[in-house]
């Protein structure tokens, strides 16, 4: 029996875990405007929180695992360092643009810019690393935008915007799609701890003086305040990016940034039930053809 005949359905086990981990750490990510809803300090300020208070769970797994294993490579030089952190200055550059483009257009204009981060993935990953791109991957992104669309209230709702805000949102979505490009760069040398040490670490130095300059309150007034950073920095920072750092050594980039896509459909879902926000036969059939898109492009 030849090497290939006994690694191919390894191979294909490990990438249909990685793809449950990424649906799952896509609809963890969706909880996250619940979290920055309720939050007692301002958006900028949760951002620093979220990363800040990720490193510590992400430092007790080190210390619990001192062992080298998933593939794990030392960095060995500058250069190594570099490459370590430029998913951490992606995430912050996203994270602030993103914020940043709230206050100078409409949340509908911005939302729906921000979510076009796949066209960029698929485009930079084509121009950068030569990838290989079908018909129908291309026909299942196109469905999940439309969807993304329709979710967020048709194109009519992109009305009342403003230039320079949709610029910057449009920004956002180029830094996420760097950070997901460069989340797989490094994901094939390094194991999902060491990628999530450096990007977290590396985002809330980034983050911290931006929070700092833009916003006046840093500390949560309350209980409750902290328990929604912890759930932010815990759940969805941790847990979430957790989950889709690890699905990047077994899946395409372009791919994976369009599933993400299911975020907004999470986030609808969870507004309706938390914050009573309704849910309209628009949103829902938004809703089912993102969901199509993305089983279309799994097809490609």
């Amino acid at each position: 029996m030849s090497s290939t005949s006994i690694t191919a359905p390894a191979i294909l086990r490990s990438q249909r875990w990685a793809l449950a981990a990424l649906l799952l750490g896509g609809i963890v990510i969706g909880c996250s405007p619940i979290f920055v809803r309720l939050s007692e300090v301002g958006p900028m300020m949760t951002a620093f929180w979220r990363v800040a208070l990720g490193m510590l769970p992400l430092l007790a797994w080190q210390a619990a695992s001192p062992a080298r294993g998933e593939a794990d490579a030392r960095p060995a030089g500058f250069s190594d360092y570099i490459a370590l952190c430029v998913p951490g200055v992606m995430l912050a550059g996203d994270l602030v643009a993103w914020h940043i483009s709230l206050h100078l257009t409409s949340v509908a204009n911005a939302t729906l810019l921000a979510n076009m981060a796949p066209i960029f993935v698929t485009l930079g990953g084509w121009l950068l690393f030569r990838t290989k791109i079908s018909r129908i991957f291309l026909a299942g992104l196109a469905l999940a935008l439309a969807g993304v669309v329709i979710l967020k209230g048709g194109p009519a709702a992109l009305g009342g915007g403003d230039i320079k805000g949709d610029v910057i949102a449009i920004i956002a979505a180029v830094f996420y799609a760097g950070y997901i490009l460069s989340l797989g760069k490094v994901r094939s040398r390094y194991s999902t701890l060491t990628v999530m040490l450096w990007t977290t670490g590396s985002a809330a130095i980034c983050m911290l003086p931006l929070a700092l300059f833009f916003e006046t309150g840093f500390w949560p007034l309350t209980l409750f305040g902290w328990a929604i950073l912890l759930g932010l920095a815990w759940i969805t920072h941790a847990g979430g990016q957790g989950l889709i750092i690890f699905a990047l050594a077994w899946l395409p980039a372009a791919f994976s940034s369009l599933t993400l896509l299911i975020q907004p459909v999470v986030a609808t879902i969870l507004a309706w039930l938390v914050l009573s926000e309704t849910i309209g036969i628009m949103q829902a059939v938004g809703g089912i053809i993102v969901l199509a898109g993305i089983l279309v492009a799994r097809r490609g």
